[in-house]
C-alpha cells in the first residue's frame, strides 16, 4: 500500500495558492518591523523569498520518490568502484528495477501498515529475463542466497520468513551489461508462513489436517467445486487448475465469476511439477493471492475436511468457523 496524494490543482494556480496561504501564515507568525531599518530587507523582497521558498517546496513534492518501488541504473556508479546503492522501501508491495548493474543494491523493506510484533513473510517474483545479479537474504550483516543469476524461473514466486532483514542484490562480473535488468516484484503479508515456506520445501505435499483448517481461516479464498480442466505453461512452470465452484465461502479479490449455467468459474495456479490432473468429485480450494493471481494452497476433498472439520469441532479445536454443509 502506497501513500498516494489527493490530486492536486493544476498548472501554476495550485502552486501560488499554496505560496500565497504560506506568504499569510509568515506575515502573521513572523514579526514584522514597523519600518524598515538599516539591515533589514524590504518587507516586498522578504514575502518574496517566502513564496520561492514554498514554490520550491512544491516543486520537490512533485517529484517525491515513491515509497512502494525502485528503479535505478548502476550506470551511475564509477566503473572502478563496486559501491552499494541504499534502497529504502516502506510499502506492503512494490517492484525493484536496476538497469545496467553493477556494485550493488542494499533494499531496506520497511512496511508502515503492520505492527513491528507481527510475523511477516516476504514473496519475491523476478521480473522476465531478469538477469545480471544475485539476490541474497541479509540480516546482521550475514547473507544467504536466495536466488543465483541465472537460475530465475520464469514466473516463480519464492516465499519466506521476513523478521526486519533486508534485500542485498548483488551484481554480476558482465562483459556486456548493456542488455542486463534485474528486477522483482514484492509482496509482505502478515499472515502465517507456513504455507508459503512449505511450498519451498515441499510444494506438492498434501497440507495436515491442522494445516488445512488454518488455511480455511487465513486464505485469500475459500471455494468448493470441482476441477473441470487442467493447461500446463511448460516456459512458466505452472499449471492452470480451471473450475466450476459451486459454493463461495471468501473471496478477498474477484477470483471467481459467475457461470451462465449456474455457480461460478475461474482459475487457479500451481507449480507443474505437482502434476494436478482433473478428477471427479468435489473439493475445497483454498490459496492466496500472489502478484494479481490466485495460487492454490490447500485443497482436500470434500468429504475429507468435512470429517476433519466436525473432529476438531467436537474437541473445540476449530480456529474458526463455517458452515460445511
Amino acid at each position: 500500500m502506497g501513500v498516494n496524494a489527493e490530486p492536486a490543482p493544476s498548472g501554476s494556480q495550485s502552486m501560488w495558492g499554496a505560496a500565497r496561504a504560506a506568504g499569510e501564515r509568515a506575515a502573521r507568525l513572523w514579526p514584522q518591523p514597523p519600518f524598515p531599518g538599516p539591515g533589514s530587507p524590504p518587507l516586498p523582497l522578504l514575502l518574496f523569498a517566502v513564496l520561492l521558498a514554498v514554490l520550491l517546496g512544491c516543486a520537490g513534492a512533485q517529484y517525491s520518490s515513491d515509497l512502494c518501488s525502485w528503479k535505478g541504473s548502476g550506470l551511475t556508479h564509477e566503473t572502478h568502484r563496486k559501491e552499494v546503492e541504499q534502497v529504502y522501501l516502506r510499502c506492503s508491495a512494490g517492484t525493484v528495477e536496476w538497469m545496467y548493474p553493477t556494485g550493488a543494491l542494499s533494499v531496506n523493506l520497511r512496511p508502515n501498515t503492520f505492527s513491528p510484533s507481527q510475523h511477516l513473510t516476504l514473496c519475491i517474483k523476478p521480473l522476465r529475463d531478469s538477469s545480471g545479479a544475485n539476490i541474497y537474504l541479509e540480516k546482521t550483516g550475514a547473507l544467504k542466497l536466495l536466488l543465483r543469476d541465472g537460475d530465475y524461473g520464469p514466473g516463480q514466486v519464492h516465499c519466506f520468513g521476513f523478521e526486519q532483514v533486508g534485500l542485498f542484490v548483488e551484481a554480476t562480473p558482465q562483459q556486456d551489461i548493456s542488455r542486463r535488468t534485474t528486477g522483482f516484484h514484492y509482496e509482505l503479508s502478515s499472515r502465517p508462513a507456513g504455507s508459503e515456506l512449505q511450498a519451498l520445501s515441499a510444494p506438492c505435499r498434501p497440507c495436515s489436517d491442522t494445516e488445512v483448517l488454518l488455511a480455511v481461516c487465513t486464505s485469500d479464498f475459500v471455494v468448493r467445486g470441482a476441477i473441470q480442466d487442467v493447461t500446463h505453461e511448460p516456459k512458466r512452470q505452472e499449471s492452470a487448475i480451471h473450475l466450476h465452484v459451486s459454493w463461495i465461502y471468501r473471496q478477498k479479490s474477484r477470483v471467481f465469476w459467475p457461470a451462465p449455467e449456474g455457480g461460478w468459474w475461474g482459475h487457479i495456479t500451481t507449480l507443474l511439477e505437482c502434476g494436478v490432473r482433473p478428477g471427479r468429485g468435489e473439493f475445497l480450494f483454498t490459496g492466496h493471492m500472489h502478484f494479481g493471481e490466485a495460487r492454490l494452497g490447500c485443497a482436500p476433498r470434500l468429504e475429507d475436511f468435512q470429517r476433519m472439520y466436525r473432529d476438531a469441532e467436537e474437541r473445540g479445536l476449530n480456529p474458526c468457523e463455517m458452515d460445511i454443509e
